[in-house]
């Protein structure tokens, strides 16, 4: 679904006039453009309120000998770590906490160089793109593996897409908008939030289940 279809299918169920675009002088329609950053608003709230199969991805690093720190390209700041293997070692790395990778890097007498087992997030880097440091240090070239979440960017050309559901974004929006009006055609926007509420619970239920054993409390 496309930011275009998803601003007309609003401004449909408001009753206002759709529209051929959003760029240009259209830009100019200051409706349409309120609608577009409700979607956007809306877009986000879906993406953060499950783990969605279809924004989960793997982002890949590949070590050079003696280098720690790594950029996680495109990932924008706005993912959520499922897990981290080192793929070329065959096993599980696990988090430590920044003051551990200071310990380790800059109290220690020396540094351990090796296969990677360890990684802690340092910030970001000119674009925007989470940086992340391992350990022990790369002695060579090792593939690692970031299984995430990836939250995708907010939508601004007509053909930019969701890959979440987009009934929830919809309906969500379209509570947006007959908020700020204060209410339209007699449906209060309590109301229309709690179809869009709905909604969104009935798409997460689907989607959970193929995901069961993330529901499951395990005693550990």
């Amino acid at each position: 679904m496309t930011y275009l279809q998803l601003v007309n299918m609003v401004l449909r169920r408001l009753r206002e006039n759709e529209v051929t675009t959003l760029q240009g002088a259209a830009r100019q329609n200051t409706y349409p453009r309120l609608v577009g950053d409700f979607i956007n608003d809306a877009k986000r709230m879906v993406e953060q309120a499950w783990d969605w199969s279809s924004l989960r991805t793997t982002q890949t690093v590949t070590t050079q000998a003696n280098v720690f720190n790594y950029v996680l390209t495109g990932s924008n700041n706005r993912f959520e770590v499922l897990n981290v293997l080192n793929d070329t070692s065959n096993w599980f790395m696990h988090y430590q906490t920044a003051s551990w990778f200071d310990q380790a890097y800059l109290l220690d007498g020396s540094v351990n160089t090796g296969s990677p087992a360890y990684y802690s997030f340092n910030g970001v880097d000119a674009n925007g793109d989470t940086q992340v440091d391992v350990y022990p240090k790369p002695d060579g070239v090792y593939t690692l593996r970031f299984n995430v979440v990836q939250r995708r960017p907010d939508l601004s050309a007509d053909t930019d897409t969701v890959i979440v559901p987009y009934r929830p974004i919809v309906l969500l929006a379209q509570a947006m908008a007959i908020e700020e009006r204060g209410e339209d055609g007699g449906n209060a926007s309590q109301w229309a939030y709690q179809q869009a509420q709905a909604a969104l619970s009935d798409e997460i239920a689907l989607d959970s289940a193929r995901h069961p054993e993330e529901l499951i409390w395990r005693e550990v």
